[in-house]
């Protein structure tokens, strides 16, 4: 038995006719009652009762319409899925996201997401800094990642999709927490709470650079691994930070954010993948991002 019989036999058991059938088949009528016999003698059963005015179903012939109709309909389903799931349409994709991008960026690209590719499943995972997303990456933990360049492994490549610049943290009692601005030089004699050295964090390394740049090497009196707790500390009177813009989306009770004016320092925000050939539906949702940043550029990692 084969698939095509079973469709000709729902053909002519819904039109119980087999000229109508032959007609809605496009194939001639006797090779049409030819199939249908021959389905009937693989089965051993008449599904038919045949007449010179009328085809009638045998109570076999309606329980086998029913199973015929449920396996076209699978049949159906399974090589529409497929396509699908050729097409990028369906799958799941595990995304990282940087301390600072978890914020402002996450609920914005899972909205978009959802919108554009519903049928595509979402894993996300936010506070993840430069070098966990590196080593999540290239074990497979996650798919993509949005990160701190430079990322030097060449088993990725990333896409750099903004730049933005660094801004002053400050405790709201602090002096220069009123200022319209400030300068990096200002903050020479102050305690600072920063991302973790210890995890080679990208803006961890920038923040040391601006301040020695502007003459001085900080003072480093607490180190965190989420933006949140750095805030948050800053808020207690713990210490000062320099963190990128965007965490002024993340208000907390006590921290106020001061703009940096003079020689400010930046960071590259990147969308980050393996160097293999995306999956179709990792694609997709690639090109879906590409067009939230359309200032791209693509870099091999080295």
């Amino acid at each position: 038995m084969e698939l095509r019989h079973l469709r000709y036999y729902v053909a002519v058991a819904e039109e119980c006719h087999f000229g109508r059938a032959a007609q809605r088949l496009h194939i001639a009528q006797p090779p049409l009652s030819q199939q249908i016999k021959q389905l009937e003698d693989d089965l051993g059963v008449t599904l038919l009762n045949r007449s010179t005015r009328k085809v009638e179903l045998t109570e076999a012939g309606r329980r086998y319409l029913d199973r015929a109709r449920e396996i076209l309909s699978a049949v159906d389903a399974a090589a529409d899925e497929a396509t699908r799931v050729a097409g990028g349409e369906v799958g799941r994709v595990s995304i990282g996201f940087t301390g600072s991008a978890t914020y402002h960026l996450l609920p914005a690209i899972a909205h978009r997401l959802r919108s554009e590719l519903p049928d595509i499943e979402l894993e996300l995972h936010g506070e993840m800094l430069t070098p966990r997303q590196a080593t999540a990456l290239t074990d497979g933990t996650i798919d993509l990642g949005f990160l701190r360049p430079p990322v030097h492994d060449r088993l990725l490549r990333y896409e750099v999709v903004s730049t933005e610049p660094m801004t002053a943290v400050l405790p709201r009692s602090h002096p220069l927490a009123g200022q319209s601005s400030i300068e990096v030089a200002d903050l020479a004699d102050e305690v600072f709470v920063t991302y973790s050295g210890f995890s080679r964090s990208v803006v961890f390394e920038v923040v040391v650079d601006a301040c020695q740049r502007a003459g001085f090497t900080p003072t480093i009196r607490h180190e965190v691994g989420e933006t949140a707790t750095l805030v948050s500390f800053v808020a207690a009177g713990m210490g000062v930070a320099l963190v990128p813009s965007s965490v002024r989306h993340m208000q907390i009770t006590g921290a106020v954010y001061v703009p940096l004016h003079g020689e400010v320092p930046t960071v590259e925000l990147a969308i980050a993948m393996r160097a293999e050939p995306p999956s179709p539906h990792l694609a997709r949702v690639v090109e879906c991002l590409r067009a939230a940043f359309p200032e791209t550029s693509a870099t091999e990692l080295s």
